[in-house]
């Protein structure tokens, strides 16, 4: 757990970071996968967070889960019901099983298409190994692989 409390989380995506518990969808914003927070997309990067493996990779692009080796898991949900959209919006630049290293490109989004679709680009960032976290940014913008996002708990 020490290792948690002096792990670095830089934010994967630029935007405007929103409290988790303002997100439209249940699953998240009651936190049943796990504490976080959601940003606002307003460039369509999705960078790696930390140093780490990509442990899960839906051939949709819409998600993905990575982990940094110490126990930390995060999921990344590329706005909401997006599966829908069937890779519509998504480019994957990274492959399931992947090492990563902080601010590789993962995917891109292409934004106003999504909108287009009807969906939202609003995403959760969610650590789902029952961390708790402390995120610092809440109503603010940040840019990708900005540092000081959360603090844990």
């Amino acid at each position: 757990m020490e290792k948690q409390q002096k792990f670095q989380f830089s934010s994967p995506i630029t935007g405007h970071v929103i409290d988790l518990s303002q997100v439209s969808d249940p699953v998240f914003s009651e936190r049943m996968m796990g504490d976080g927070f959601a940003i606002d997309p307003t460039e369509g990067k999705v960078v790696a967070p930390f140093d780490g493996i990509v442990e899960v990779l839906f051939p949709t692009g819409h998600a993905i889960g990575l982990s940094n080796g110490s126990g930390l898991n995060v999921l990344i949900h590329v706005g909401l019901n997006t599966f829908e959209l069937k890779g519509k919006g998504f480019s994957i630049h990274t492959t399931q099983g992947a090492t990563v290293k902080k601010g590789d490109l993962l995917l891109e989004i292409d934004i106003d298409a999504i909108k287009a679709s009807g969906k939202t680009c609003i995403t959760p960032i969610i650590f789902t190994d029952n961390q708790e976290i402390h995120c610092h940014k809440i109503g603010c913008d940040v840019t990708r692989n900005e540092d000081g996002l959360v603090s844990f708990l």
